[in-house]
């Protein structure tokens, strides 16, 4: 697929995200949460992730035919063999539930085994964060970049508190502790999605959490990459879209950060 025929790939991709992001919305305003389902410890789904997840599995197998995808609620297995979709049809359900801002839409775009798309659609803010390969990151139509920040003690940190994972918790607290004694703040919205498009526009510093599934960080960890950041997994490798564990950056801060969790989780 050349750069042109991606473009127009993601332009449609943005205005199917953004469609049905408004349509989940409406029906949010009547929706009974009286009937949520749990699919594991602090795991919920309700019927607006499942209907949010076919409306855009059905209508991506029709811009990609040959297409496969790896979707949060499993509404389509099908395997590509050269292009898979990744998609997370709301990231921060229970920020949905409760009506707390912070959930989105995540879809990535996998070529092989490399991500060569990311749209983001920030459903309470309508802020729709996108790129594709050879070109810059985007908000709503501009141009988005990281933070030229390099000193730890001024940047802002966001992650995410483990929910059904608690083998390392002491770790993580100790891990917790040393960041908020080394940066200005950290912050916990409650979306991974939202948290890695925050890091590529310059809100966040840096980003990291580990007991994540690719749904959750494949859009947005992309994005931070052709925001000029730079994401890795906890070992500073390239695992971070299925390997549980990732730390996103503006990239001057990197290392530091890398550092700082390599004395918790070595």
């Amino acid at each position: 697929m050349t750069t042109t025929e991606l473009g127009s790939l993601t332009q449609k991709v943005n205005e199917l995200a953004r469609n049905t992001g408004k349509l989940i919305l409406e029906k949010r305003a009547s929706y009974a949460f009286d009937q949520i389902e749990s699919k594991g410890l602090h795991n919920y789904v309700t019927d607006l992730d499942k209907l949010s997840e076919k409306i855009l599995v059905e209508e991506l197998e029709q811009l990609l035919p040959e297409s496969g995808f790896i979707a949060e609620e499993g509404t389509s297995t099908k395997k590509g063999e050269t292009y898979n979709w990744i998609i997370d049809p709301i990231d921060g359900t229970t920020n949905f539930i409760h009506g707390i801002p912070a959930f989105a839409i995540s879809i990535a775009l996998m070529q092989h085994q490399k991500i060569v798309m990311g749209v983001v659609y920030e459903m309470t803010a309508d802020e729709l964060f996108y790129s594709y390969t050879g070109a810059p990151a985007y908000l709503n139509g501009k141009e988005i970049s990281v933070t030229n920040q390099k000193e730890c003690h001024l940047s802002l940190l966001a992650t995410g508190f483990p929910y059904h994972d608690y083998d390392d918790i002491k770790n993580y607290l100790g891990l917790l502790g040393h960041f908020m004694k080394t940066t200005s703040g950290i912050r916990r919205l409650g979306s991974a999605a939202v948290d890695l498009v925050y890091v590529a526009c310059g809100r966040f510093e840096g980003f990291y959490e580990y007991g994540l599934n690719s749904w959750d960080v494949a859009g947005g960890a992309f994005i931070v990459q052709q925001a000029g950041g730079k994401v890795t997994d906890w070992k500073g490798s390239g695992d971070f879209v299925f390997g549980e564990q990732i730390l996103a950056s503006n990239g001057h801060l990197h290392t530091k950060y890398l550092n700082g969790i390599q004395k918790y989780f070595a």
